[in-house]
């Protein structure tokens, strides 16, 4: 199976070398030529198998050519039930008759990152050996917090391999830049950029793209890779948990296979959504996705009006991890519903750079809203959702997660919508510990500044238990302490690394 760039102006490649590139030649992020299929008497079979083997059957129709105990390694090393806290790695929660939540922070950072980034890693080092590089990979990862302790956590100490991930100065939760600044293992980087996540995403993207970069890491025997979901290896991954979500629906008797459902998914960099999108594409029984955004709502404004526009205000929210105007696996998507015209894609992201925004064509903006509704939460009505179902269901959810079921809720108002519907959990509430307590808690136990203090508040009132990764997580050494302007971002690379 070949890959191509979205832009068109790359040769094609194969998917080990998709996944090394990380992001094409051209500026483009690859995808592959065509779509592997899977019939309704196929995903039959396929419902009763665990996350592993669940994993491995979708994963070994993108990459064919691969030995098959290499991914059969992978996925039994990535989804080892012993480093998560579910044995069903996903489980499903219903909440209501037509309501099921898909837990996906079960893994070892408490966020649904791990997903992929516990497999990745194992990607990228059979990527290598399938094509015989022994170059040194180098990981740069842009984040608005998940994406960087997950991504450090998997490549933490992994032979062949350095990994320095750049995130927003004031642009992440407390637990997130503890969880980052104190990461260990000798191939770890972390700095804080002096501006927003997009800022930290397009200086990340500036690197990748240097023709004197590139020659650089030629000569010193390196290579850059990314683990942000411009990655196909880390967005491949994210495609099993739809379909697991969905066959545990069917197995608990509440849905006929074959029966339609809708996903409900908080995003910011696109790339959670764009996952269960092309679960549809290969025969999961999708009806509508529908996209959930904070005040950052540039999606929702794209749903809208079919106009993509970064020039607006930015906010910082009790979600930061969508805190995003510039959604980078959106121009996947663009590329598909476009009917893979590379020359459209090329147009609207050049508008994009140049002038801030880019509108649809009628056909292509027919495509999206066909399949896709857009909405938003303000911080209050994210704070009301979680205070809602703690109250209704005694459910206890993270702010990105109640973006969401405010956004599902607006849905069924405008709607009408009966089809049952999966929400992505994307975060363990403890993560994003003072929004949730400030919802559930009463007014004097929010009194403290200590977030520590406040963890075990909350599970005390919630009979819920701290994540391990979280625990102590306040007397652990800050090892990174880096802090650089967007501009002098290559020089931070360029001093890790010792060159010149």
């Amino acid at each position: 199976m070949k890959y191509v760039s979205t832009r068109g102006n790359a040769a094609p490649v194969s998917g080990a070398e998709a996944i090394i590139a990380g992001i094409a030649p051209d500026g483009g992020l690859y995808l592959p030529e065509s779509w592997p299929q899977f019939a309704l008497v196929e995903q039959e079979g396929l419902c009763h198998q665990n996350y592993a083997r669940l994993a491995k059957e979708i994963l070994v129709r993108f990459f064919p050519e691969w030995p098959d105990e290499a991914l059969e390694q992978a996925v039994a090393a990535a989804y080892d039930p012993k480093r998560w806290s579910s044995p069903e790695i996903v489980p499903l929660r219903s909440l209501d008759t037509g309501l099921h939540v898909m837990e996906l922070w079960h893994g070892p950072t408490s966020a649904f990152k791990d997903l992929a980034l516990q497999l990745l890693p194992h990607l990228l080092v059979n990527s290598l050996r399938v094509v015989g590089d022994k170059r040194d990979v180098v990981i740069l990862v842009a984040t608005s917090g998940d994406t960087g302790k997950a991504a450090l956590e998997g490549f933490r100490d992994v032979p062949g391999t350095r990994i320095m991930v750049f995130y927003p100065e004031n642009g992440v939760s407390a637990i997130q830049r503890l969880q980052m600044v104190t990461q260990e293992g000798n191939n770890t980087r972390v700095v804080a950029v002096q501006g927003n996540f997009d800022d930290a995403q397009t200086g990340v993207k500036k690197i990748f793209t240097d023709p004197a970069w590139l020659r650089l890491l030629e000569e010193h025997n390196l290579t850059f890779s990314s683990a942000n979901s411009i990655n196909w290896g880390r967005l491949v991954p994210q495609i099993v948990y739809n379909f697991s979500a969905y066959f545990a629906l069917v197995r608990s008797g509440k849905l006929a296979m074959g029966e339609k459902v809708n996903f409900v998914v908080p995003t910011g960099n696109f790339g959670n959504i764009l996952a269960a999108y092309l679960a549809r594409g290969m025969g999961l029984p999708v009806h509508r996705l529908i996209c959930a955004s904070n005040r950052n709502k540039v999606l929702t404004d794209l749903f809208r009006t079919g106009v993509y526009d970064r020039r607006r205000e930015f906010y910082t929210t009790n979600s930061p991890s969508m805190d995003i105007l510039i959604s980078s696996n959106l121009e996947r998507l663009l590329f598909l519903l476009s009917g893979k015209n590379p020359e459209m894609v090329r147009g609207w992201m050049a508008d994009l750079q140049e002038k801030g925004y880019y509108t649809l064509d009628a056909t292509t903006r027919e495509r999206l809203t066909e399949v896709f509704w857009g909405g938003w939460a303000d911080e209050e009505s994210t704070l009301a959702a979680i205070r809602q179902a703690y109250r209704e269901f005694g459910y206890v959810m993270d702010t990105h997660t109640a973006v969401g079921l405010k956004v599902y809720r607006d849905y069924l108002r405008e709607s009408g919508d009966k089809h049952h519907t999966i929400l992505a959990a994307t975060a363990n509430p403890f993560k994003f510990n003072r929004a949730v307590a400030t919802a559930v808690l009463p007014p004097e136990k929010l009194q403290t500044q200590d977030e520590f203090l406040l963890l075990r508040e909350l599970a005390a009132a919630t009979g819920l238990s701290v994540p391990e990764g979280l625990r102590g997580l306040d007397s652990r050494p800050v090892r990174h302490n880096t802090v650089v302007a967007p501009d002098r971002m290559g020089a931070a690379v360029a001093d890790w690394l010792g060159l010149k």
